[in-house]
């Protein structure tokens, strides 16, 4: 296990399709081995492949002690009405933006046991379950956000890009020395 990369926005990896995951191999068990690794020390709760500069379907997602590993997942069923709720991203860091999204969802995946299952969320893994999905797909929190609002995001985004040198964040190995939101990151 290894302490990854975040790419962040700007990174065309983040605007890519992934491509579905054939064989699960060791080498895929340590990348999602990595991805949690870095999500952890990133404080995120969930973290996709193209985060880490890397094309597979896969994401990471823990959850009030909730933890999956997600390959090749989907969103089979969503409903309950909408909710509204903050989000924010590890790949867009310090940028926030209230986004509306379904209340429950069930994600069908498969786990590194390679066995398929089923989840039914509602709530904050709803939430992350749908932001994470998203991911895998080329799509971000942003393109949710009314365009005046995706403005804003994109010129607070403007001030802060230039901390992170060819679209990567690099985490410090110290995590006292993370960044803390009130909010957790998706």
């Amino acid at each position: 296990m290894s302490i990854l990369e975040i790419r962040v926005l700007g990174d065309p990896v983040l605007r890519e399709e992934t491509r579905l995951v054939d064989d699960i191999t060791d080498e895929l068990r340590t990348l999602a081995s990595s991805m949690f690794e870095t999500m952890y020390l990133a404080r995120g709760i969930g973290l996709a492949a193209p985060q880490v500069g890397r094309g597979e379907r896969l994401a990471v997602i823990d959850v009030e002690g909730r933890r999956f590993t997600l390959i090749n997942p989907e969103i089979v069923e969503s409903g309950g009405g909408t909710a509204k709720a903050e989000e924010g991203c590890l790949s867009i860091p310090d940028v926030y933006g209230d986004v509306v999204r379904p209340k429950t969802v069930r994600v069908r995946a498969t786990g590194l046991d390679g066995q398929q299952y089923e989840v039914e969320a509602d709530g904050l893994l709803a939430r992350c379950f749908q932001h994470e999905i998203d991911h895998l797909h080329g799509k971000l929190f942003i393109d949710y956000l009314s365009v005046l609002k995706r403005r804003s995001a994109l010129t607070k985004w403007g001030k802060e890009k230039d901390k992170y040198p060819n679209f990567i964040r690099r985490l410090p190995t110290d995590p006292a020395a993370t960044h803390e939101h009130p909010d957790e990151e998706l």
